[in-house]
């Protein structure tokens, strides 16, 4: 066997091994035995083929961003894909090619000098791999459905090493799997998505109200978005209002609301359109006006500095009737750290509209996907209260959940939950085909399926 050459290979007490090994959640502190750069399929093959000969469990380092921290593992070897970071857009073809290490911010800023998107994740240093095999949710899904819905194809290296493609025609059982069954199948080198006309202006931004008037700007927002054109990509985040010039100074630090608004088609409908929300209240703050795609994807990157301690939670909601509400308010307000970010967001539109079983992660008809998102200073003094008041939260509007959840908003659940997520059949179905794909469970340092027995 081959042995990897050193100058891709960091291991502990090389220079640069203690930033490659740091993710975004600041709770995550593991060392690997070797961290393998990698720029292209070959190299991850290699890398594979490698730790399993040396008995060491594998991970796999995309955009680092997922709140478990599954891209780096104690004592094994992290698969770094950073390298593979490319993103080659085809204008005529409205496609993108887009390497296994990259983030969604490259992603909009190659596409958008074309006038064309794909949905993407709301932050821009997401990684590009972790979101589009876990769905991939963001402000466009109403609009132009999830991220794996425009998946054409991905190169895939397999648990034995074999580099092969999935697509529709090409290994299509893979294809089903990879499009919402996470990084179970394989370590995807690259990407090919369909483009669609965004941009590069937008009607977006957002609206800041103070904290006192959460039940009338939820309820109104919710009722406005149950019958919202699918141009419309929104959500709520309740969070403590920033000590930035456009907060009234009264208002900063105190608990405040936001109301995160994209409109996907032109401006002057999108003006027209979100006026009974932009002239609700009338809100504190209102940001929203022209402005470039890209800059509507950023707007959450502010809050959301990698090194922080995270906990996440998620659930995807069949009703949000006034009781729901009042409950989770009740529980989210204040929050007990002024980092963290409550968010709802609406769903219908063009995600309701594919079949469940069309791929892996179905819960498409849901109306409502909440994500609780704690954050507070790096600081394990603090950690096991953040994390009370997360599962409190959760469990305060569990009564009106479908059972379901987007994995790609929670944290390590259990098994128990990550088949809840999926529904049995799903479930099953997926088991089945690990066992084909990766009967041994190499991939296995994620939201895990495990082969089927």
């Amino acid at each position: 066997m081959t042995e990897i050459s050193s100058s891709t290979v960091l291991r502990p007490g090389d220079p640069g091994y203690d930033e490659a090994r740091t993710v975004f959640n600041g709770l995550i502190d593991r060392s690997p035995a070797r961290i393998v750069k990698c720029a292209s399929a070959q190299e991850v093959a290699d890398a594979i083929t490698q730790a399993l000969a040396d008995g060491l469990g594998i991970s796999v380092y995309g955009g680092g961003h997922g709140v478990t921290g599954a891209a780096v593992i104690d004592g094994g070897v992290c698969v770094d894909l950073r390298p593979l970071a490319h993103v080659v857009v085809d204008p005529d073809a409205r496609t993108a090619r887009v390497g296994g290490g990259a983030t969604w911010g490259m992603v909009d800023a190659a596409t958008q000098e074309h006038g064309l998107a794909v949905t993407g994740g709301r932050v821009s240093t997401t990684g590009v791999g972790g979101l589009s095999l876990g769905s991939g949710s963001g402000w466009l899904e109403r609009k132009l459905g999830f991220t794996c819905d425009n998946l054409l194809a991905a190169e895939v290296v397999t648990a034995s090493g074999d580099i092969v493609t999935a697509s529709e025609s090409e290994n299509p059982d893979l294809f089903w799997a990879i499009r919402g069954g996470g990084g179970n199948f394989g370590v995807v080198t690259e990407f090919t998505f369909r483009l669609h006309e965004v941009g590069p202006i937008v009607y977006g931004g957002m609206l800041l109200y103070p904290g006192f008037q959460a039940r009338e700007v939820l309820t109104h927002w919710r009722d406005f978005m149950l019958t919202a054109p699918d141009e419309v990509g929104s959500g709520v985040a309740l969070i403590t209002a920033p000590p930035e010039e456009f907060v009234p100074e009264p208002a900063r630090g105190q608990p405040a609301v936001g109301v995160l608004l994209l409109y996907a088609g032109d401006v002057d409908e999108g003006r027209e359109v979100l006026a009974p929300l932009t002239e609700f209240g009338p809100p504190a703050a209102n940001l929203v006006q022209p402005m470039p795609y890209v800059a509507v994807q950023q707007l959450l990157d502010p809050p959301n500095v990698k090194g922080m301690h995270n906990y996440w939670s998620g659930d995807f909601l069949s009703s949000f009737p006034d009781e729901a509400v009042d409950t989770y308010l009740a529980h989210a307000m204040p929050p007990v750290s002024p980092l963290s970010q409550i968010i709802i967001v609406a769903g219908g539109g063009a995600i309701a509209r594919v079949d469940d079983d069309a791929t892996a992660f179905g819960n498409r008809q849901s109306p409502w996907n909440l994500h609780y998102l704690s954050m507070w200073p790096p600081d394990h003094a603090q950690d096991e209260t953040n994390i009370a008041f997360t599962r409190r939260l959760a469990g305060s509007v569990k009564p009106w959940s479908t059972g379901h959840a987007y994995l790609n908003f929670i944290g390590d659940e259990g098994l128990l939950r990550v088949e809840a997520a999926y529904g049995r059949e799903t479930y099953q179905r997926l088991r089945e085909l690990k066992k084909a794909w990766d009967p041994t469970n190499v991939f296995r340092h994620n939201q895990n399926i495990p082969p089927a027995e």
